[in-house]
């Protein structure tokens, strides 16, 4: 037994009691702020009421999760926008009341005063009672001479004798506090999280809802891309074309020779308008990429980068095309990535389908580093695999290597 881990469990009970107390408060606060919304008052007391109790459970919930792996997050649907005056408090008051997870706060704070307080103070009170035992020896006189109670247990404590007696029953009843602080804390936790976290339908909301508001955005961007690059580039050489066609024309009886350096001037803008369509439309879904699959794309994807590149490819079938599609431009990005930041000297990739998952993995060894929470195009990658419930790996320690791995569900034709 883990006697010193056993004490720390039990002391840390004492801060989910106080919390347990504060949450019979903001219960009967917020259960008192609905109960007048038939009056109309209860419409500003609410969201008032529900921020606070939302606030101590989450407290209870950073608490319990610290013991669990995976921790307890937070299953509060997010705040819809709202309009100003009071139709706004209406719609605050009204999101609030249909969120589940309100609820499933009320049931905690109904529960942890009772159950939870069990489960926390059980073990304290046993340590306490032991080292109460331990000491009767000491304190037995005073104790009766005083007048107070002189049981302990089921030893009434007279003379020595009987306070040895409850010594040795200190042992066992310090024992088992100890033993069972750590496992009725977990327990607590488990409750917490029962009740606390959220739900399998709400975690595939809420993951639906940030992955149709990236691809939303994606695609904005996307569209945008497309509309300068449109702008930019093959409309303005288009432009460019008519008015040289149009001065050839005007120049056709008065001067050849200028009318046939024009056209020249106009074949070569045309042959550059072409190259920038193909390549526009390389940017949306390259030819190669839908003739002949994502293995063969990624293979000229090396041929093309400037970097050494070995492509391996295990695939028995093809995945539907906008999975290829988002593996081929996740792998082109970490290409030019690693072009511009790591300097390798090598580069692999890696595809392969298992376990009805398709793969990919690029390493190389370069200078590593590499972070997706400081806004480079990883971050990008993870919003684009994450429209097909795919996840993204990074491993890239500063001096490298660097290994990217990225997994996307499907099934292969």
């Amino acid at each position: 037994m883990n006697i010193a881990k056993g004490a720390r469990s039990a002391v840390a009970g004492l801060p989910l009691v106080g919390l347990a107390l504060a949450e019979v408060f903001f219960f009967s606060l917020l259960v008192t702020a609905i109960s007048l919304l038939g009056g109309g008052i209860g419409l500003f007391l609410v969201p008032a009421a529900a921020v606070a109790a939302r606030g101590t459970v989450n407290v209870t919930r950073r608490l319990a999760g610290a013991r669990l792996e995976g921790g307890i997050p937070e299953p509060y649907l997010p705040e819809p926008p709202r309009e100003a005056g009071l139709k706004g408090w209406w719609q605050r008051t009204q999101w609030i009341l249909t969120d589940p997870a309100t609820w499933r706060d009320l049931a905690w704070m109904l529960i942890d005063p009772v159950i939870g307080i069990v489960l926390v103070l059980l073990p304290l009170t046993l340590v306490v009672s032991g080292v109460f035992g331990l000491l009767m020896p000491v304190l037995w006189q005073d104790i009766v001479s005083g007048g107070g109670n002189n049981w302990y247990w089921f030893v009434k404590v007279t003379d020595t004798r009987s306070a040895w007696y409850a010594l040795g029953l200190g042992i066992p009843t310090l024992a088992a506090g100890l033993a069972c602080a750590p496992a009725l804390l977990r327990a607590h936790a488990r409750l917490a999280r029962t009740l606390l976290a959220p739900t399998e339908v709400a975690r595939q909301v809420r993951h639906l809802t940030q992955t149709r508001s990236e691809v939303v955005n994606s695609s904005a961007a996307e569209l945008r891309r497309i509309e300068r690059d449109l702008h930019d580039g093959a409309q303005a050489r288009l432009v460019a074309l008519g008015m040289n066609l149009g001065v050839a024309e005007q120049l056709l009886a008065k001067d050849p020779e200028a009318v046939a350096a024009i056209l020249a001037d106009t074949r070569k803008a045309s042959a550059s308008a072409l190259n920038e369509l193909r390549d526009l439309i390389r940017g949306i879904h390259p030819p190669v990429l839908a003739d002949r699959g994502l293995a063969d794309a990624v293979r000229a994807l090396a041929m093309d980068s400037p970097l050494d590149v070995t492509v391996s490819a295990d695939l028995p079938g093809r995945a539907d095309a906008p999975v290829e599609s988002a593996v081929y431009f996740a792998v082109s990005e970490i290409l030019t990535n690693a072009a511009k930041h790591a300097d390798p000297h090598h580069v692999t990739v890696d595809l392969w389908y298992a376990d009805g998952r398709l793969r990919a993995q690029v390493g190389d060894d370069g200078h590593g580093g590499a972070d997706p929470s400081r806004g480079t195009g990883l971050r990008g990658i993870e919003r684009r695999l994450a429209a097909f419930d795919g996840v993204l790996a990074v491993t890239s320690p500063v001096g490298g290597p660097t290994t990217l791995t990225m997994e996307i569900p499907c099934v292969l034709s």
